[in-house]
């Protein structure tokens, strides 16, 4: 039997959901409409974040690299930016719409049975864009959002010599507040990143701006830092003090023990965009090299290319023919 609305309207209060939030819920029963983003996958993100475990998020830019991350092992997917807009052949400036990405996220979704967190870059502009963002993330059943305290359009923080212009506190800390008063989905999760190291501030900056994004919501704090060590992230995990969960992206100080992440605190680790980085070295030196030989023979003799029934295999192809058995007449 169906719940009367305004019984759902008081169980969503109890759950802590804000009005807009309880509203939306109620307004979904009487419409009979169910959002992909509402159930397991953005609570299992949660869980991953406020975790007493390291926990760790694959980078992945397709339905396929989703699905060979979950195949892998792995309990979450990073959806990357700078991996997204790579494999359009576009800049990871904005170049890509936001609807574009959306395409690519729900792919991504459809791949794989594990939590997505999508680098939603600076939301798409202002309060309103990142709001709008988050309704559509969650109904493609993206599990959260990681949200940079930078300017529209944003630039990437691995650029050398670029100016990194950073967003108002005060204002990014409303767009935070905007994007977690209209979820529908009460698990859905913001991850704010601070790029105050990556704009040239230094601690008190990112302390400052941390501390305001945990106020206005956020579930968790993203420090960037792009020295080849890790004496930044270091210095603010000893200053935070377990105000709150930590996500780190080491691309840069790769070489540190993940132990040592551990010993300081963090809640996850994400690799943020080395699948793309493999896919580009090897897309590189197969057409090198089957462009020098002009034959096949020497990449499929040394095992440099899967086989197509692989390929097969990752497109799910069994569950078409099996269908095909169920649903097609009989020839």
């Amino acid at each position: 039997m169906a719940m009367n609305p305004i019984r759902l309207l008081l169980r969503c209060r109890r759950m802590n959901l804000s009005l807009e939030q309880a509203r939306c819920s109620a307004i979904s029963l009487l419409q009979g409409r169910r959002y992909s983003g509402v159930g397991q996958r953005s609570k299992e993100l949660k869980q991953m974040l406020t975790s007493n475990q390291l926990e760790f998020l694959m980078e992945a830019h397709n339905g396929l690299s989703a699905k060979i991350v979950q195949e892998a092992g792995f309990k979450g997917v990073w959806a990357s930016g700078l991996a997204m807009s790579a494999q359009m052949g576009v800049r990871d400036s904005n170049e890509a719409s936001w609807t574009q990405v959306l395409d690519i996220l729900e792919f991504m979704t459809d791949a794989c049975q594990i939590p997505v967190l999508v680098d939603a870059d600076t939301g798409y502009g202002n309060f309103n864009n990142a709001r709008r963002l988050v309704r559509k993330l969650e109904e493609r059943g993206v599990a959260g959002a990681c949200l940079e305290d930078k300017l529209f359009p944003k630039t990437n923080s691995l650029h050398d010599g670029r100016h990194q212009p950073l967003a108002d506190i005060k204002e990014f800390s409303l767009k935070i507040k905007a994007c977690k008063d209209h979820m529908r989905d009460p698990n859905f999760c913001i991850v704010a990143r601070v790029e105050a190291f990556i704009a040239g501030w230094e601690l008190d900056e990112a302390l400052r701006r941390a501390e305001a994004y945990l106020e206005a919501g956020a579930d968790a704090i993203l420090m960037h830092s792009k020295q080849k060590d890790p004496s930044q992230i270091e210095s603010f995990m000893k200053a935070w003090n377990n105000k709150g969960p930590v996500v780190l992206v080491p691309t840069t100080y790769y070489t540190t023990p993940t132990d040592q992440f551990r010993k300081m605190g963090v809640s996850t680790i994400i690799w943020a965009n080395h699948n793309i980085r493999a896919s580009v070295k090897a897309m590189q030196e197969l057409s090198a090299q089957i462009h020098k030989e002009q034959s096949l023979v020497g990449v499929e003799k040394d095992g440099k290319v899967v086989p197509v029934k692989e390929i097969f295999r990752l497109q799910d192809d069994q569950e078409l023919v099996q269908a095909e058995d169920k649903y097609l007449p009989e020839r």
